[in-house]
């Protein structure tokens, strides 16, 4: 009989999310009339601008005439779109990023989740608590993580984000191959500052670790002091990966469009010690994995870059701010402590009165009829803690703000 990849079997439970939408439906069809407010999964509510529509439109329009039509494209993305992402959000900083380090994908996800496969199997994952689960999970399934005690995984590093830290990761106190961070945070919302990603890059170039640094929230920093890459730190180039996306920076969530940095100054080494470089294996696996993104959806990508689509999606990035800022207010004035909210669009909540995190997500939802992510599903140092969201409509955000006001543990 055929064997399974035993390394499955060390995933806990089912995935976080998709745990959260059966609780809801079930909550849902047992109360049929009421309304159900979602501060949870991390989707956008608001369209494409238009900017980006009418370049899809047109795009799609190209597709239905022979002159035009496009079959096949390049696995790592139109050069059109790679050079826009390298002008306007590398080179306008002065960053050392040309076009043909960056790979377009279909989401950040799918890119965060299938970097590892570039690095050998016995290398040390260090990760943030609490941390977005896929990290953790396709490293699990790879076969990295050792057996599963004491609620963690033995051969992962977990970097706790505590209150007492402001949710800052420390160093490891070993080595560590592989580093993921995430900056602006998901879940907690906190942003490293430019001394804080100084030191993780010293210590990669010091270990000759590699960084896989998730950016994904970047559009959101205000403070003019924090970076938005981690090419800002001198020595990046050398030992990290950046992933970004259109997801939450312009509503690509059902769009599907997302890149990836790879430097060509980042080297691994083999097994004898031959160094390799990072670009060209990515590249090999993507030319032998995926057949690109749709030339329609990588237009309307290039469309983001235009002066209408940058003025049009700051409008949007505003509006999620300003969500951000009523559900703070809201939880402040019923003396609950929060954090994040600022530099990114997830506030990340104290519970009261010791209440777990779970009994929490259960509290939400039966009082007030709103729905967030529990802490603990982001990791043991999750637990006490819950976060919300600033993607849902602004009416729908200021009546879960309301309810959350009215809770009775509070």
């Amino acid at each position: 009989m055929t064997q399974l990849n035993a390394s499955y079997l060390q995933l806990q439970g089912s995935y976080l999310f998709a745990d959260i939408a059966k609780r809801v439906r079930a909550y849902k069809a047992a109360h049929p009339g009421q309304e159900v407010i979602s501060l949870g999964i991390g989707d956008v509510s608001q369209p494409l601008v238009p900017a980006v529509v009418e370049a899809l439109q047109k795009a799609a329009a190209e597709m239905s005439d022979v002159k035009t039509f496009r079959g096949y494209g390049p696995e790592q993305g139109y050069d059109f779109l790679r050079e826009a992402i390298a002008t306007h959000d590398y080179q306008a900083r002065n960053l050392d990023i040309s076009a043909d380090e960056i790979f377009v994908s279909d989401g950040a996800k799918s890119d965060v989740a299938n970097f590892q496969e570039l690095f050998a199997q016995q290398s040390v994952v260090a990760l943030q608590d609490p941390v977005y689960p896929v990290y953790l999970d396709t490293n699990v399934m790879a076969g990295r993580s050792g057996k599963f005690s004491g609620g963690r995984f033995e051969k992962i590093i977990y970097l706790p984000c505590t209150q007492e830290n402001n949710f800052c990761a420390p160093l490891p106190k070993t080595h560590a191959d592989i580093i993921y961070l995430c900056s602006p945070n998901n879940p907690t919302g906190a942003a490293l500052n430019k001394a804080q990603l100084q030191t993780w890059v010293d210590y990669a170039r010091e270990q000759k670790s590699i960084i896989l640094f998730d950016s994904a929230y970047e559009a959101y920093i205000t403070d003019s002091d924090l970076p938005h890459s981690i090419y800002e730190i001198p020595g990046a180039r050398e030992v990290a990966v950046e992933f970004r996306s259109f997801s939450k920076t312009a509503g690509f969530t059902g769009t599907r469009c997302a890149y990836t940095v790879v430097p060509k100054s980042v080297n691994v080494c083999d097994p004898q010690g031959g160094s390799h470089a990072l670009h060209a294996l990515w590249l090999r696996r993507q030319t032998t994995k995926f057949n690109g993104v749709p030339y329609i959806v990588q237009r309307g990508a290039e469309a983001v870059y235009s002066p209408q689509g940058q003025a049009q999606i700051k409008q949007v990035i505003a509006l999620y701010q300003q969500n951000a800022q009523v559900i703070l207010r809201a939880l402040q004035a019923v003396g609950l402590q929060a954090f994040g909210g600022v530099n990114a669009p997830y506030i990340w909540l104290k519970t009261p009165s010791k209440i777990s995190s779970w009994e929490f997500f259960d509290l939400l939802l039966n009082q007030a009829q709103v729905v967030g992510t529990p802490g603990v599903g982001f990791g043991q140092c999750g637990e006490g803690y819950f976060r919300l969201t600033a993607f849902n409509t602004p009416q729908l955000t200021a009546q879960a703000a309301q309810r959350l006001g009215a809770l009775k543990v509070l």
